[in-house]
């Protein structure tokens, strides 16, 4: 990797990871932001948080949307509180794609799968589950320990997605010259949902060459302007009106007396708090179910998080909650029915902040 500046616990990134490409167009920057999982543990804290460029570079030459901020694994893993099992909705997800990798690999007891940045470990739980050897490996050192796609980010305006962990933004077109580049070829490509959109490819070694259908998406992506700088000029604009839109929202309500509240504490999240400024003063408070975030502060808007049972608090009932994990929003309105008994409403924020009655 080559770089042209240097700083404490980061690094600025010159040239492409993809193809090499040394003239990158930034596209959005979302401001000096912390490190979406560095929850804080008390006030004072706050004073010494650290803050680092979260920028969107885009490659013309391999259409790869990349951070060319790199933060150093040691101080951005060192405590990590992001956890892969506490949604139903990613449990699910891990199921149906464990049996499709057994199912087509004809996975047996003597294959080993391998998963990097494997988190607790509850991926591969199904793996073992079904008899399969397993090796996980995780940077996050607490994590390790206890465990011992492009299209929608433009089009649904996903820019929460953006933080320092997620070094590229990979579409089927970038995908491809990286690819060629490590002399694999790429035979399947699925869309799948979770996340808010993800895509999943499987290469080869021994095919000549990439599928047919595979050759379609990338045809379909050109033709939506992927590989083209105006496509992601204009998600930056859809940007900044979303930051409008949302604070604009906020601010009425709390301006009429209503409660507003968060459920979750996402790392996607904490982008969107951060480049929207939504601090505790709109916000007094959010609630997630990872027992590691519950009695710590949001970084860079401080923001509490609570115990989920907050929400039934009867001194704490709020009219509205802040879907801040909204690629959960079905899950969590199921499980908050009782919210919705009372009259309470929701606020899904991505891709248009929306309240649903």
């Amino acid at each position: 990797m080559s770089s042209d500046s240097e700083r404490p616990g980061i690094v600025h990134r010159s040239d492409c990871r993809v193809c090499g490409r040394t003239e990158l167009e930034r596209i959005l920057s979302l401001g000096p932001s912390p490190l979406a999982n560095a929850f804080l543990e008390s006030a004072g804290d706050f004073a010494g948080e650290a803050f680092f460029p979260l920028d969107l570079y885009f490659c013309s030459g391999c259409s790869l949307l990349q951070l060319l901020d790199v933060v150093n694994p040691e101080v951005m893993f060192r405590r990590y509180l992001y956890v892969t099992g506490t949604s139903t909705t990613v449990a699910e997800h891990n199921q149906r794609y464990a049996d499709t990798l057994c199912d087509l690999l004809d996975l047996a007891a003597t294959d080993l799968v391998v998963d990097i940045a494997s988190n607790n470990g509850s991926f591969l739980q199904c793996f073992r589950a079904r008899g399969v050897r397993t090796l996980g490996i995780e940077p996050a050192v607490n994590l390790a320990a206890r465990a011992s796609a492009a299209r929608d980010l433009l089009d649904r305006v996903e820019y929460d997605t953006i933080y320092h962990e997620h070094l590229s933004y990979f579409s089927v077109t970038s995908l491809l010259r990286l690819c060629e580049r490590a002399g694999l070829a790429a035979v399947r490509v699925d869309r799948v949902h979770v996340h808010g959109g993800s895509l999943r490819m499987y290469l080869s070694r021994s095919a000549v060459s990439h599928a047919p259908e595979v050759r379609d998406l990338e045809s379909e992506e050109r033709d939506a302007g992927v590989a083209a700088g105006e496509r992601y000029r204009q998600f930056a604009r859809d940007v900044e009106r979303h930051r409008t839109d949302l604070r604009a929202l906020l601010s009425q309500l709390s301006g009429n007396g209503s409660r507003v509240v968060g459920y979750g504490a996402p790392a996607k999240g904490n982008t969107l708090l951060n480049y929207c400024g939504i601090d505790s003063t709109l916000l007094p408070y959010t609630v997630d179910k990872n027992p590691l975030k519950v009695g710590l502060f949001t970084p860079g808007t401080h923001i509490p998080v609570r115990d989920v049972s907050a929400l039934s608090d009867q001194n704490l009932l709020p009219e509205y909650v802040l879907i801040l994990a909204w690629n959960f929003a079905e899950e969590i309105m199921a499980q908050q029915a009782a919210h919705r008994a009372r009259g309470g409403k929701f606020i899904i924020p991505i891709p248009e902040p929306q309240v649903v009655r």
